[in-house]
């Protein structure tokens, strides 16, 4: 067994980083003959696009995919450990599996991702879950096929989850979810340790995808027909620091529109590395879309300071008019609210900061405790219900401006990437150019197009409108 540790997590070194490609053996191409799988995916786009992984190197095995976990044969969770609520809902889900394994008790069940990483976790499965057949982590994603096999063999609970700063994996099978949009990662790993965050831990060090690798990539789905790629990273801005002297994102950024495909976003930004040439080349290329991603957390240069963000709201203002140069650019942000010694005075600071930059919308949460955090170490003596009556008034106000924002597209047309049947009866639905939801009237034969579509109605989350 191998089991994580938090020590082990923190350190970070100078060597360069191991790239290998992904080979599955032979020995396992008919391992998932006549069996099904179910896989949970928990948290951020970096997750689900693992989860895509995931399901690639099972199909390639014979294995098939159910959506009712009662009909699998294994089942395995891709997990999340951002907040206290997402390795809830991770446990709670174990809790059904254990009542379904007894029943079945051929049944196979996985843990990966995340909370995989985190030592806390690991020692709570090895006293609580041990019905678990086998955990690893996100360092060793391309290990299901080897530990799958070993546990049809011997079903006793493996642990096979390393600390280390990470390697790159390339050519790992893929099912993408859609046919029309598709994640790309071209950085793994964060080094910049905010206070609150335990990603750092759970993904390793800054690693860069090379660019060649990348391109590649983004061709091939072009001749695949896809129309949007979303280059992915826990510190998107970072990439390339740790490979070239002379080529950051801005520069992928070139390249990449270079293919011709006609959408490209990137998440997530760090407002730290946020260069002026990056807001240039957004600027300048059509199909590198008006739409940023700034995380800003608090509006408070104290708070800022305790969660180890390294900007202060002065310099995020400053970067924050530099993108709304740009015209028809639509930004949308992460704020915490109830932070370790979070005052009145430090909120008021948060919502004059919304009333600043009037988000297109914003991701809320009352901070969660991570275990191992520095910030888990600051006396936390903000009432519950305080945090949530901020939580509550945070949310009104960037609802208001959500609204707004919404409520200017009135009357205009807009470019919409068609993705399929809306919850709405007898309506489509997709995205504009500044990933805002609309629900529509419209052909069926324009899924997986880019159509004109005219706003109709406004609300605070999604717009309403008809295929011009």
């Amino acid at each position: 067994m191998k089991i994580p540790s938090y020590e082990e997590a923190k350190k970070r070194s100078h060597e360069k980083v191991k790239i290998r490609n992904f080979e599955l053996d032979k020995d396992y191409k008919n391992l998932g003959l006549n069996k099904k799988f179910f896989l949970k995916t928990y948290g951020c786009q970096m997750n689900e696009h693992d989860s895509e992984n995931i399901k690639g190197m099972l199909q390639s095995m014979n294995f098939t995919e159910v959506d009712n976990m009662e009909e699998a044969d294994f089942i395995i969770l891709n997990t999340c450990s951002i907040r206290e609520n997402a390795h809830n809902k991770a446990f709670g889900m174990l809790g059904r599996i254990k009542h379904l394994k007894e029943k079945k008790t051929n049944l196979l069940v996985a843990l990966c991702g995340c909370m995989a990483q985190e030592e806390g976790v690991v020692k709570e499965i090895l006293k609580k879950y041990k019905f678990v057949n086998f955990v690893f982590g996100t360092h060793n994603l391309d290990d299901l096929p080897k530990l799958l096999a070993n546990s049809f063999e011997n079903q006793k609970l493996n642990i096979e989850v390393y600390s280390r700063e990470g390697d790159i994996v390339e050519d790992i099978p893929v099912v993408r979810d859609s046919k029309y949009k598709a994640f790309v990662n071209i950085i793994y790993g964060c080094d910049k340790f905010c206070t609150y965050c335990i990603v750092p831990y759970t993904r390793g060090k800054q690693r860069s995808r090379r660019r060649e690798d990348i391109i590649k990539e983004v061709e091939d789905l072009v001749k695949d027909g896809y129309k949007e790629v979303t280059l992915l990273g826990q510190n998107v801005n970072a990439y390339g620091k740790d490979l070239y002297s002379d080529y950051e994102l801005a520069d992928l950024l070139l390249d990449i529109s270079k293919t011709n495909i006609p959408r490209i976003r990137f998440l997530t930004s760090h407002p730290w590395d946020f260069s002026d040439k990056l807001v240039e080349v957004i600027k300048n290329n059509k199909n590198i879309l008006n739409f940023v991603h700034l995380p800003v957390q608090a509006g408070s240069n104290r708070i800022l300071k305790l969660m180890g963000r390294r900007y202060t709201k002065e310099t995020y203002k400053e970067l924050f008019d530099k993108l709304k140069s740009i015209d028809g650019i639509s930004i949308t942000t992460d704020i915490i609210v109830g932070f370790p010694g979070e005052t009145e005075e430090d909120f008021e600071e948060t919502l004059d900061l919304v009333n600043y930059c009037k988000y297109d919308s914003a991701y809320t949460f009352i901070y969660s405790p991570r275990e191992n955090t520095p910030a888990s170490k600051l006396k936390d003596d903000i009432p519950l219900e305080v945090k949530e009556e901020r939580l509550y008034r945070l949310n009104e106000l960037i609802n208001k401006y959500s609204k707004e924002s919404n409520m200017k597209m009135l009357g205009n047309t807009y470019d919409v990437l068609v993705e399929g049947k809306s919850l709405k009866e007898s309506m489509l639905f997709g995205y504009t150019e500044t990933n805002k939801l609309v629900n529509f009237k419209g052909k069926e034969d324009s899924i997986g197009k880019i159509v004109k579509v005219k706003i109709l109605d406004a609300k605070s989350f999604s717009l309403d409108g008809e295929e011009v």
